[in-house]
């Protein structure tokens, strides 16, 4: 029974000895895992600050390149209001009537609720320069009731100012500033849409080049629209300020100074 009983201590201090080792591992096994964590802490917030200034060079590009090669700007143009003229016209036609059409024209139906939109029909919005503008509420009916006309009429196109004409250049401009962007801000964009004059199997690239039929223009405008959305979306753009008809307004609220996210 001694020798028996000894043998049981003995074993009882191995045990204890090897139970001091586990521990001295567990504690040199918490000290790296402090260090790592301290490691991680840090190398996080260098890469927090990396993207700060890599946001920062995203920002100052976006606003060298939309200052200086793509400015955009509001146009305001000369149209009368529709109820005002129809007054003039109509004596008998009461003031609460042409209150109510005016309010009628200024309202758009958003998001399942009709909103004052003051600029629908009043302004339009231009890129590169004045003389090339798109109307602000996304009504290019202009472009394809021009195409069907041409289809009908013979003889050389002497509009050097049609409407068509600039509505094709400033989506082909828009549809250059939205793949420029998607480059700087490195956002994959859903739609692909070509703004290089190159032929493909479908004919010339979109909004350039050859006049484009009217349900081809009307879906090359929808994948544009659909870019640009996706991009403000990327930059967490305020929803309440976009419109998915707004073509060149939803740029300038994406590349406007007062979007706190561009460039993220």
């Amino acid at each position: 029974d001694t020798e028996g009983l000894l043998r049981i201590k003995e074993e009882n201090q191995k045990h204890y000895r090897r139970a001091q080792r586990h521990l001295e591992k567990k504690e040199k096994i918490q000290r790296h895992n402090r260090k790592l964590g301290d490691l991680v802490e840090k190398k996080t917030y260098e890469l927090k600050t990396q993207y700060e200034h890599l946001a920062d060079l995203r920002r100052a590009h976006i606003l060298e390149l939309t200052s200086v090669i793509f400015p955009m700007e509001e146009v305001k143009t000369s149209m009368r209001d529709p109820a005002d003229v129809s007054s003039e016209s109509d004596n008998a036609m009461t003031s609460s009537t042409v209150s109510k059409l005016a309010e009628a024209r200024r309202t758009t139906y958003l998001s399942g609720r009709w909103v004052c939109d003051d600029h629908n029909g009043d302004t339009s919005i231009s890129i590169t320069g004045p003389w090339i503008i798109l109307p602000n509420n996304g009504d290019y009916s202009a472009y394809y009731n021009w195409v069907e006309e041409k289809k009908t009429t013979q003889g050389p196109d002497m509009e050097h100012n049609n409407p068509a004409h600039t509505i094709s250049a400033a989506l082909c401009y828009a549809t250059q500033l939205v793949n420029t962007l998607s480059l700087i801000l490195d956002v994959n964009l859903p739609k692909k849409l070509c703004n290089r004059q190159v032929k493909t199997q479908q004919g010339n690239h979109e909004f350039c080049g050859e006049n484009l039929s009217r349900h081809r223009f009307t879906r090359a405008v929808k994948k544009l629209n659909a870019n640009i959305l996706h991009l403000c979306f990327s930059q967490h753009v305020n929803l309440d300020l976009l419109h998915p008809l707004h073509t060149l307004r939803n740029l300038m609220y994406l590349v406007s100074p007062d979007t706190e996210n561009l460039g993220r």
